[in-house]
């Protein structure tokens, strides 16, 4: 349980709440260790619980009327899911399937509600943290319309590290099925591949199958927010979903 209480209270949903408050959250959580291609929850479900992702990568996505699957995101560790749910009619709004081995924990739903209920900073975490995906998902709208594939991948990768620009060496760690990051993007997946390859010569990134490493994110920062209303906005935008 300490090991989610000291997660839990680094992320933005719990910015400001007392301890005791976020382990009274925790004390029916559960850890369970999920194979690729687990399904968790399916988009109507009635939603019991929310999910903090400790290792692997969990997608979350919506299907068409003919089976076409749209990604909404790919969350790789430390991102919480299914949160939002309490103001979806207790209902999750898409699915969630294990593309990568994890290690995920459970934690009830109604516990959260309580406390939101009662918690005016954790209400406010709350309404603040649904602001800022709502600011990444207009900001990705502008970047489809004005960035380059390259400068796109570029803000994926800067999405998935918590370090800021200039602080060093860097490694991230890509889900092996590349197709699901260029679906998550709107590519085709050979058109991802030719912008990988672009975003590795204009910035000296070094790609090695599914692990991409760099010696800042300086350079990578510039090249992808080039074409971008906001200074870094990939780094600053990083939230829940």
């Amino acid at each position: 349980m300490d090991k989610v209480i000291k997660k839990l209270s680094q992320h933005n949903i719990f910015n400001a709440c007392e301890e005791s408050m976020i382990g009274r959250l925790c004390a029916e959580g559960r850890e369970h260790t999920y194979p690729k291609g687990t399904i968790l929850f399916l988009s109507g479900d009635e939603a019991k619980n929310y999910f903090l992702i400790e290792s692997g990568w969990v997608k979350l996505y919506r299907e068409t009327l003919d089976g076409t699957q749209a990604v909404v995101d790919i969350l790789p560790a430390n991102h919480i899911f299914g949160e939002t749910s309490i103001f979806e009619d207790g209902n999750y709004p898409y699915s969630a399937e294990v593309v990568e081995t994890a290690i995920i924990h459970s934690l009830p739903l109604r516990k959260l509600k309580t406390e939101i209920e009662k918690n005016q900073t954790l209400a406010l975490n709350m309404l603040n943290a649904m602001a800022r995906y709502r600011r990444r998902q207009d900001q990705e709208i502008e970047h489809r319309a004005i960035q380059n594939a390259p400068q796109r991948i570029g803000c994926f990768l800067l999405r998935l590290t918590d370090q800021k620009p200039k602080e060093g060496k860097i490694t991230i760690h890509l889900p092996y099925d590349k197709t699901l990051v260029a679906s998550r993007l709107g590519m085709q997946p050979e058109t991802f591949s030719r912008a990988l390859s672009k975003l590795k010569s204009a910035t000296g990134i070094e790609v090695t199958g599914a692990t991409i490493t760099m010696d800042s994110l300086d350079q990578l920062a510039r090249f992808s927010c080039a074409a971008c209303s906001s200074e870094f906005p990939c780094t600053d935008l990083k939230c829940s979903t």
